[in-house]
């Protein structure tokens, strides 16, 4: 027997929810079938069998584990549950299928299924198997949507969220209601915008309160960025960049677009803090376990925000790739993190990280240090101002930038030396094509 235990998906993981079992139980499985949606502290993820053999089921869907803790089983050739004394094991919260006895009766009954008429499915047919990101799994549960009738146009015919919504009744077609059964089953993990039946809303000197529970990710995002706030001693640096060339090189790639799409403003962001990084490593590193590290690699963190929540998917080797590689990547792990199908090494190892809410119209904020990382740069909005050229007064454009520093990492003047050199790349733009 094999045990199977709750997967590290990520660097930072600490412990995960089942959110569904893409096999069922007593089913046969094989090496590298998708197995098992678990939930960790920055996506919902899928995890591929590692081994072959019959499925038995420990963690239900919605049981949260550490790391290593066992989730379920593999029963190999000729081995039952009584063989290993398995007297007492958790229930799933619906009646689950016998379990097959040994790996040979799974083998003889997919056989005798592949021989046997096809019969007239009694019921609604099983999602389990449907080639779906997670996202569009939990906005299935959450709309009451059948994912057997949907044809996906994601990649290899993955069903997306634009499937879902595009089939929800909102949109003038019938979807169907999940069964009034399934209610008390289904755990907030699973569909983070649904409000708990038990908080309904209630009449306050503030008006009609509604209690919203978050999903686990959201949770322990809140609970990493309170700790970020209370163990990191953090200061922040401000400069404004004189954006008047890094504008007309945006223009200029712009019209050399060859329909792939011209890197954006943040796209020459990375670069210049990849270049940057190269030059001064101590921003490069963290402060971990009383001991300053400092990493070889050049690896950038982009926020994205999701309905899930906030991810950060990194851009490997950032410093040896150019401005049109760099956005490529960012375009393709932006789509890959609001989909859902963002995966563990996509968000793992980061060495520094950006966010940007310029296109929000914000001039300027201080983002909170993604630990361990020892430094995050905050992007405001490019504006137009009155700049001074040469003694004159002339139409410009200027950027914020916002440093947010950890202190036992690096101290003041090395920080400020690094936001200069990203200043002066991002005014003369021209080095970033190198």
């Amino acid at each position: 027997m094999i045990d199977l235990v709750m997967p590290r998906l990520s660097d930072s993981m600490e412990e995960g929810t089942v959110l569904a079992w893409l096999v069922e139980e007593g089913d046969f499985v094989k090496r590298g079938d998708e197995l098992v949606e678990i939930e960790t502290d920055k996506a919902a993820m899928v995890h591929n069998s590692d081994a072959a053999g019959v499925l038995h089921i420990v963690a239900p869907v919605g049981t949260t584990l550490p790391v290593g803790a066992e989730i379920g089983q593999l029963l190999q050739e000729g081995e039952t549950l009584a063989d290993h004394g398995a007297a007492e094991v958790l229930k799933t919260p619906t009646e689950a299928p016998p379990l097959v006895e040994t790996l040979g009766e799974a083998i003889e009954s997919v056989s005798a299924a592949k021989q046997a008429p096809t019969a007239e499915p009694a019921g609604p047919t099983s999602n389990d198997r449907i080639h779906v990101s997670p996202v569009a799994r939990r906005i299935a549960k959450a709309l009451g949507v059948d994912l057997a009738g949907i044809r996906g146009t994601g990649p290899n015919g993955r069903i997306v969220r634009e499937d879902i919504e595009n089939a929800a009744p909102s949109n003038g077609e019938t979807a169907k209601s999940a069964p009034a059964t399934d209610t008390p089953t289904m755990s907030t993990s699973e569909t983070p915008e649904a409000t708990p039946a038990a908080a309904a809303p209630t009449q306050t000197a503030k008006g009609e309160v509604t209690r919203r529970e978050p999903s686990r990710a959201q949770a322990l995002i809140a609970r990493r960025m309170a700790e970020s706030r209370a163990t990191v001693p953090d200061f922040t640096l401000e400069t404004d960049v004189d954006a008047s060339r890094l504008v007309d090189m945006r223009r200029q790639l712009k019209e050399l677009d060859d329909g792939h799409g011209a890197p954006t403003v943040n796209d020459l962001v990375v670069r210049a803090c990849a270049l940057a990084l190269r030059d001064h490593p101590a921003v490069n590193g963290s402060w971990r376990d009383g001991a300053f590290e400092e990493y070889a690699r050049v690896n950038i963190g982009i926020a994205v925000a999701t309905d899930a929540g906030l991810v950060v998917p990194v851009i490997f080797d950032a410093d040896y790739k150019d401005i049109h590689q760099i956005a490529q990547e960012t375009r393709e792990l932006a789509v890959k993190a609001r989909e859902g199908t963002i995966t563990p090494p996509d968000l793992s190892g980061g060495t520094f990280s950006i966010s940007n809410l310029g296109m929000f119209g914000i001039d300027r904020f201080t983002a909170v240090i993604n630990p361990p990382q020892a430094a995050m740069l905050a992007v405001g909005s490019l504006r137009e101002v009155p700049v001074v050229h040469d003694g004159e007064v002339v139409p410009g454009s200027l950027l914020s930038l916002t440093l947010a520093v950890d202190h036992r990492a690096v101290y003041g003047a090395p920080a400020a030396a690094f936001l200069d050199a990203v200043r002066d790349r991002l005014a003369a733009p021209a080095a970033l094509l190198g």
